[in-house]
Protein backbone atom coordinates (compact mmCIF):
# COMPACT_ATOMS: atom_id res chain seq x y z
CA UNK A 1 0.00 0.00 0.00
CA UNK A 2 2.92 2.38 0.66
CA UNK A 3 3.97 2.09 -2.98
CA UNK A 4 0.46 2.98 -4.19
CA UNK A 5 0.28 6.02 -1.91
CA UNK A 6 3.66 7.37 -2.97
CA UNK A 7 4.75 6.39 -6.44
CA UNK A 8 1.65 6.57 -8.66
CA UNK A 9 -0.01 9.36 -6.71
CA UNK A 10 3.02 11.60 -6.17
CA UNK A 11 4.15 11.20 -9.79
CA UNK A 12 0.64 12.12 -10.90
CA UNK A 13 0.55 15.23 -8.72
CA UNK A 14 4.03 16.30 -9.79
CA UNK A 15 2.91 15.82 -13.39
CA UNK A 16 -0.11 17.99 -12.66
CA UNK A 17 2.27 20.66 -11.34
CA UNK A 18 4.20 20.50 -14.62
CA UNK A 19 0.96 21.05 -16.56
CA UNK A 20 0.02 23.95 -14.28
CA UNK A 21 3.47 25.49 -14.77
CA UNK A 22 2.96 25.23 -18.55
CA UNK A 23 -0.27 27.19 -18.05
CA UNK A 24 1.60 29.74 -15.93
CA UNK A 25 4.11 30.24 -18.73
CA UNK A 26 1.31 30.80 -21.26
CA UNK A 27 -0.45 33.17 -18.88
CA UNK A 28 2.70 35.25 -18.36
CA UNK A 29 3.19 35.41 -22.13
CA UNK A 30 -0.38 36.49 -22.75
CA UNK A 31 -0.19 39.16 -20.04
CA UNK A 32 3.31 40.16 -21.17
CA UNK A 33 5.22 39.77 -17.93
CA UNK A 34 8.21 37.66 -16.93
CA UNK A 35 7.10 34.27 -15.59
CA UNK A 36 9.85 34.69 -12.98
CA UNK A 37 7.52 37.08 -11.19
CA UNK A 38 5.21 34.15 -10.47
CA UNK A 39 8.11 31.99 -9.27
CA UNK A 40 8.87 34.59 -6.58
CA UNK A 41 5.22 35.15 -5.60
CA UNK A 42 3.89 34.09 -2.20
CA UNK A 43 0.58 34.25 -0.36
CA UNK A 44 1.95 35.80 2.83
CA UNK A 45 5.18 37.62 3.72
CA UNK A 46 6.33 34.84 6.06
CA UNK A 47 5.52 32.00 3.66
CA UNK A 48 7.73 30.34 1.05
CA UNK A 49 7.47 31.72 -2.47
CA UNK A 50 6.36 29.50 -5.35
CA UNK A 51 9.88 28.34 -6.22
CA UNK A 52 10.55 27.14 -2.67
CA UNK A 53 7.10 25.49 -2.49
CA UNK A 54 7.93 23.52 -5.64
CA UNK A 55 11.39 22.57 -4.36
CA UNK A 56 9.93 21.39 -1.06
CA UNK A 57 7.20 19.34 -2.77
CA UNK A 58 9.96 17.63 -4.77
CA UNK A 59 12.10 17.04 -1.68
CA UNK A 60 9.19 15.63 0.28
CA UNK A 61 8.32 13.20 -2.51
CA UNK A 62 11.85 11.95 -3.19
CA UNK A 63 13.07 11.86 0.42
CA UNK A 64 9.83 10.39 1.72
CA UNK A 65 10.12 7.54 -0.77
CA UNK A 66 13.86 7.15 -0.17
CA UNK A 67 13.52 7.01 3.61
CA UNK A 68 10.64 4.55 3.46
CA UNK A 69 12.63 2.33 1.08
CA UNK A 70 15.68 2.67 3.35
CA UNK A 71 17.56 4.09 0.36
CA UNK A 72 18.14 7.72 1.34
CA UNK A 73 21.79 7.59 0.24
CA UNK A 74 20.58 6.91 -3.33
CA UNK A 75 18.20 9.87 -3.50
CA UNK A 76 19.13 12.52 -6.06
CA UNK A 77 20.65 15.67 -4.63
CA UNK A 78 19.17 19.04 -5.50
CA UNK A 79 20.95 22.18 -4.33
CA UNK A 80 17.90 24.49 -4.41
CA UNK A 81 19.59 26.70 -7.00
CA UNK A 82 16.72 26.76 -9.49
CA UNK A 83 15.79 30.26 -10.59
CA UNK A 84 13.95 29.75 -13.85
CA UNK A 85 10.89 27.86 -14.99
CA UNK A 86 12.91 25.39 -17.11
CA UNK A 87 15.18 24.67 -14.12
CA UNK A 88 12.35 23.89 -11.71
CA UNK A 89 10.53 21.85 -14.35
CA UNK A 90 13.70 19.81 -14.86
CA UNK A 91 13.85 19.18 -11.11
CA UNK A 92 10.23 18.04 -11.02
CA UNK A 93 10.87 15.74 -13.99
CA UNK A 94 13.96 14.29 -12.28
CA UNK A 95 11.92 13.50 -9.15
CA UNK A 96 9.19 11.85 -11.24
CA UNK A 97 11.85 9.74 -12.93
CA UNK A 98 13.38 8.84 -9.57
CA UNK A 99 10.02 7.81 -8.10
CA UNK A 100 9.32 5.59 -11.10
CA UNK A 101 12.41 3.58 -10.17
CA UNK A 102 10.68 2.18 -7.09
CA UNK A 103 8.65 -1.01 -7.06
CA UNK A 104 6.17 -2.28 -4.49
CA UNK A 105 8.97 -4.50 -3.17
CA UNK A 106 11.09 -1.41 -2.51
CA UNK A 107 8.86 -0.68 0.47
CA UNK A 108 8.85 -4.15 2.07
CA UNK A 109 9.09 -3.64 5.81
CA UNK A 110 8.75 0.14 5.47
CA UNK A 111 5.85 0.41 7.92
CA UNK A 112 8.06 -0.79 10.78
CA UNK A 113 11.21 1.21 9.97
CA UNK A 114 12.23 3.86 12.49
CA UNK A 115 12.68 7.08 10.55
CA UNK A 116 14.25 10.32 11.69
CA UNK A 117 15.38 13.60 10.18
CA UNK A 118 18.08 16.00 11.40
CA UNK A 119 15.59 18.62 12.61
CA UNK A 120 13.82 16.01 14.79
CA UNK A 121 16.84 15.91 17.14
CA UNK A 122 17.02 12.11 17.39
CA UNK A 123 13.27 11.51 17.64
CA UNK A 124 11.76 8.94 15.30
CA UNK A 125 8.51 7.84 13.74
CA UNK A 126 7.57 4.38 12.55
CA UNK A 127 7.48 4.21 8.76
CA UNK A 128 3.69 4.12 8.62
CA UNK A 129 3.45 7.10 10.98
CA UNK A 130 6.06 8.94 8.92
CA UNK A 131 4.08 8.32 5.75
CA UNK A 132 0.64 9.19 7.13
CA UNK A 133 1.51 12.01 9.51
CA UNK A 134 4.44 13.65 7.75
CA UNK A 135 5.10 12.71 4.11
CA UNK A 136 1.58 12.77 2.70
CA UNK A 137 0.36 15.95 4.46
CA UNK A 138 3.64 17.79 3.83
CA UNK A 139 3.70 16.87 0.13
CA UNK A 140 0.10 17.93 -0.44
CA UNK A 141 0.58 21.12 1.57
CA UNK A 142 3.37 22.31 -0.74
CA UNK A 143 1.59 21.16 -3.90
CA UNK A 144 -1.56 22.98 -2.75
CA UNK A 145 0.35 26.14 -1.85
CA UNK A 146 1.94 26.11 -5.30
CA UNK A 147 -1.50 25.85 -6.87
CA UNK A 148 -2.89 28.56 -4.56
CA UNK A 149 -0.06 31.01 -5.30
CA UNK A 150 -0.65 30.68 -9.04
CA UNK A 151 -4.43 30.88 -8.67
CA UNK A 152 -4.06 33.94 -6.43
CA UNK A 153 -2.01 35.59 -9.18
CA UNK A 154 -4.81 35.18 -11.70
CA UNK A 155 -3.91 31.92 -13.41
CA UNK A 156 -7.14 30.40 -14.72
CA UNK A 157 -6.80 26.98 -13.15
CA UNK A 158 -9.34 25.05 -11.15
CA UNK A 159 -9.85 21.81 -9.28
CA UNK A 160 -9.53 19.79 -12.50
CA UNK A 161 -6.05 21.26 -13.00
CA UNK A 162 -5.09 20.30 -9.46
CA UNK A 163 -6.55 16.78 -9.57
CA UNK A 164 -5.56 15.98 -13.16
CA UNK A 165 -6.92 13.04 -15.07
CA UNK A 166 -9.16 10.74 -13.10
CA UNK A 167 -9.50 6.98 -13.75
CA UNK A 168 -13.25 7.19 -14.35
CA UNK A 169 -15.00 4.10 -15.64
CA UNK A 170 -18.22 3.78 -17.56
CA UNK A 171 -21.20 2.49 -15.55
CA UNK A 172 -21.53 -1.30 -15.67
Amino acid sequence: MIYELIVPQFTKMLGNLLAILDEAEKYAGEKKFDVGVLLQSRLAPDQFGLMRQLQTACDTAKLGAARLANAEKNAPAHDDTEQTLPEIKARIESVISYLRGFSPESFAGAAQLRISQPRWKGKTLAGQEFLIQHVIPNFYFHVTMSYAILRHNGLGIGKKSYLGEMPYREPA
